[in-house]
């Protein structure tokens, strides 16, 4: 166990530290002292873990080993710094660069970022016998990041790009419907319910297949149902262009599984389009199905699911997760955590996980 921290993107505030836990949670690592910070999570856990959060994530931008966490003045950095002991991961010819990196605006008025990067290689350098500065082309990094008005020191063990992402963004695909969820959205979705390789995940309102492919690039058996056979053509096209195959795709009742058992279940459910609620409300279509994956799934196993926060034309809030909570509970679902996300004026997406008990 190591203390290690992860920089994560902004891009909502609870949904990516979220992410990270359901992900070593998964994998069956143990992460202890956990705490989230604006941007920041810090844990102590196996540093092996590290490449699963790679792997897996969708909302994480680099992970690093922690060195030293102080109080963003120079002061109280460099009384710490000088406390630390650099040589068990600057070795003797190594060369190394510090980098710092602000969130927001945190000690704004305290610290200059260059002159805190100055200041601190120059005090590295002088404590750590046998290493150089190499701001170019450095054998390591010594990334910090200012947040919190806290200054967390450590040594970056790896980039998290999001550019395989933006390559699958919906409109990047050549089945493309404008209900479409993206990509990173899927993929945190597929990872706070925890599936893993191998793994049976169903999404029983598939639309374009979005979180199949997800799910896939991870190494589920990914399986997707849907009532308009259009849908259905589209997914596999898409998967398809990705080079990838699902598990099964099902035209049909989604009320209606042909299937014994899942480990998983990640979806999007339509909202009031007739022709893909089977008639049916929104509210009875998520119950019934509910009730259905209920059957699927085996204790302790989730469903991660995106609910609708819609203003309606008389200014009133449809909350649908409120309003089928006891429903779930009733059936035997546990709820155990909610994320909001802006989608655009009228429409708010609740990103809910339910355990079943």
């Amino acid at each position: 166990m190591v203390p290690l921290f992860f920089l994560l993107s902004g891009e909502n505030s609870t949904l990516p530290a979220a992410e990270v836990r359901a992900i070593l949670e998964a994998e069956g690592y143990l992460a202890t002292n956990i705490q989230t910070l604006d941007q920041v999570l810090r844990l102590e856990a196996d540093i092996e873990s590290v490449k699963t959060v790679q792997i897996r994530s969708a909302y994480t931008r680099v992970a690093a080993q922690e060195l030293l966490i102080a109080d963003a003045n120079y002061e109280a950095i460099l009384n710490t710094t000088t406390q630390t002991d650099f040589t068990p991961i600057l070795k003797n010819g190594e060369s190394f660069a510090v980098r710092i990196n602000r969130i927001k605006n945190y000690a704004d008025s305290e610290l200059n970022t260059m002159t805190l990067e100055i200041k601190l290689g120059k005090q590295i350098l002088s404590q750590t016998p046998g290493v150089t500065v190499n701001l170019k082309n450095p054998d390591k990094t010594i990334m910090g990041i200012i947040t919190n008005d806290k200054l967390i020191l450590g040594l970056k063990l790896t980039d998290i790009t999001s550019k395989t992402f933006s390559e699958r963004r919906p409109r990047k695909k050549p089945f493309f419907h404008p209900s479409a969820m993206p990509s990173k959205m899927a993929r945190c979705m597929v990872n706070l319910a925890q599936a893993k390789n191998e793994s049976i995940l169903l999404d029983p309102f598939c639309g374009t297949g979005t979180s199949l492919i997800e799910a896939t690039f991870i190494g589920c058996r990914a399986i997707g149902v849907d009532a308009q056979r259009r849908m259905i053509l589209g997914t596999k096209k898409n998967l398809a262009h990705f080079g990838i195959t699902a598990e099964g795709l099902i035209w049909g009742d989604s009320r209606k599984i042909p299937l014994d058992r899942v480990d998983a279940v990640v979806t999007d459910p339509p909202y009031g389009r007739s022709s893909s609620t089977l008639k049916a409300t929104t509210m009875q279509l998520v119950k019934d199905v509910m009730t259905e994956i209920h059957t699927l799934l085996s204790t302790g196993q989730r469903i991660c699911i995106a609910l609708p926060i819609k203003l309606k034309q008389t200014g009133e809030i449809e909350h649908l997760s409120q309003e089928i909570a006891g429903y779930a509970e009733n059936l035997g679902f546990k709820k155990l955590e909610a994320h909001t996300v802006y989608i655009h004026r009228s429409l708010t997406r609740e990103i809910v996980v339910y355990k079943k008990i």
